[in-house]
């Protein structure tokens, strides 16, 4: 069966409460005890010793009790008050008793014997209808003539046992009384206690998909729950960070891909239109088939991010020197074709290896490469240099650019999907004017651990990317980029 919090929480507390109740009457109790069973063990022995020395003043050895005056009728209704005393000889002969006693008190042979030998014992036995508590004093104590004799004196133990009894009753009750008050109010501390999550939970329910900027603002001022509504305010700014970010993704990628097959529908209605000749058909298809590629490369991207996101990208490791791959990405920009004046140079002074997925750097470098030709290429001349090298034990690969530079806030938002910094020119993206280029670049490294970074370039004067993975070798040397 299912319990909440709060009767888990009241349950405890008066389990507690109770336990160290039920631990403090039973301490109580036993040490009351005690003082009871002291006390009146020590009643016993004062009597036996005013007792036994009265016994024993006869001359010649003659024993007599010095008693109250009292007939046995009056001392059995003043029982609580008297102390029974008889005298046995070694073997279990009753000598002598008090005189208001109507039969012998109960004696134990072992006891006797203990005692003849120079011990004091004590015993419980049951006299009459009630229980006594026995000392059995030698005589010989008090003088040779008595070797034989052992003096009982005995108690009632009535009032000691109805005395603890009540005790008993009463500590019952204190932790019946405990039981049920902790109960109550451990519920009620509960409730109290529980009320502030209830209400941070209601203001969390209350935030929808509508909700701008949703906060929660219950008892944030509270010490113990300040960090709870801090953890989950943070978590509402990063799902509502994420929703945005989601939907702004969504609405760019629709925008995206309704662009081609605009085209492409307006320009197969308009050849449709008419009967036209073969030439004018294929100038169709081919514009038609541009526009498919940019699509698929649209679609390709989205597809690549989407599994970096989901953690799913697969990447092959194996040593690789990066300077290898630079010098591939740069020959496979030149391959697609490089403006006239615009030149691409890879500078490295020793092989730097890595443990990386080779065909996907190669598609980081190339992409970045590509951004800066593309950036040059509004000038009528420019270069595009890659470094290769090391820092603070890391591998380094700097790409730079002499063009006019990111424009400003493109440090951090360059990398955000389709985004472009200038709509007249689309050299940020290096995705082929997708918008998403930098976004698969960054996506790449950091599935390497690694890291991309956007700045300006003091060297050439325009953008700067910088990608940083882990070192494969465990020897390196320091380099310093001339940026």
């Amino acid at each position: 069966m299912t319990r909440s919090f709060r009767q888990l929480l009241a349950i405890r507390f008066a389990l507690l409460t109770t336990g160290g109740m039920t631990l403090c009457v039973g301490v109580t109790f036993f040490a009351f005890r005690h003082i009871l069973d002291t006390e009146l063990n020590a009643s016993i022995m004062n009597v036996a010793s005013i007792q036994a020395a009265a016994v024993t003043d006869g001359v010649g050895g003659a024993m007599h009790f010095h008693e109250w005056e009292l007939t046995p009728e009056e001392a059995g209704s003043v029982r609580d008050l008297v102390r029974y005393a008889q005298i046995w000889d070694a073997t279990g002969k009753s000598l002598m008793r008090s005189r208001f006693m109507v039969r012998d008190l109960p004696v134990d042979l072992r006891a006797l014997e203990a005692a003849g030998a120079g011990e004091l014992v004590w015993k419980e036995a049951d006299f009459h209808d009630y229980r006594i508590r026995s000392v059995f004093y030698p005589l010989e104590r008090l003088g040779d003539l008595h070797s034989q004799h052992v003096l009982q004196v005995a108690a009632p133990m009535e009032s000691r046992n109805v005395m603890l009894q009540r005790v008993g009753l009463f500590g019952l009750l204190m932790v019946f009384l405990t039981a049920v008050g902790s109960l109550l109010g451990g519920r009620w501390l509960a409730t109290r206690a529980l009320r502030p999550v209830s209400d941070i939970i209601s203001q969390a329910e209350a935030v929808g998909t509508g909700t701008e900027r949703p906060q929660i603002s219950a008892y944030a001022d509270i010490l113990e729950y300040e960090r709870l509504v801090k953890v989950l305010n943070r978590m509402l700014d990063r799902i509502q960070a994420s929703f945005e970010a989601q939907r702004r993704f969504t609405a760019d990628a629709s925008h995206e891909l309704r662009t081609p097959l605009t085209a492409m529908r307006g320009e197969l209605e308009l050849a449709l239109r008419r009967s036209r000749s073969n030439p004018e058909y294929r100038d169709v298809i081919q514009s038609a088939h541009e526009e498919v590629l940019r699509m698929g490369q649209i679609v390709e991207g989205l597809l690549t991010l989407a599994r970096a996101d989901a953690g799913a990208m697969e990447v092959r490791r194996a040593p690789q020197n990066l300077v290898d791959l630079a010098r591939a990405a740069c020959e496979r920009v030149e391959t697609q074709g490089i403006p006239d004046g615009v030149s691409v140079e890879v500078e490295a002074s020793e092989p730097v290896l890595a443990s990386v997925d080779g065909d996907l750097l190669v598609q980081v470098f190339w992409n970045l490469i590509q951004n800066g030709v593309r950036a040059v290429s509004t000038q009528e001349a420019g270069v595009v240099r890659v470094y290769v090298g090391t820092r603070a034990g890391q591998a380094v690969v700097e790409v730079l650019d002499s063009g006019p530079g990111l424009p400003e806030g493109g440090d951090s938002s360059a990398f955000h999907r389709f985004w472009r910094g200038d709509p007249s020119r689309t050299h940020q993206d290096g995705g082929g004017g997708s918008g998403l280029g930098l976004a698969i670049a960054r996506a790449i490294v950091e599935a390497h651990g690694g890291g991309l970074e956007a700045g300006p370039s003091s060297a050439l004067g325009g953008a700067r990317f910088t990608v940083t993975l882990p070192l494969h070798a465990s020897k390196w040397r320091r380099w310093t980029p001339s940026s």
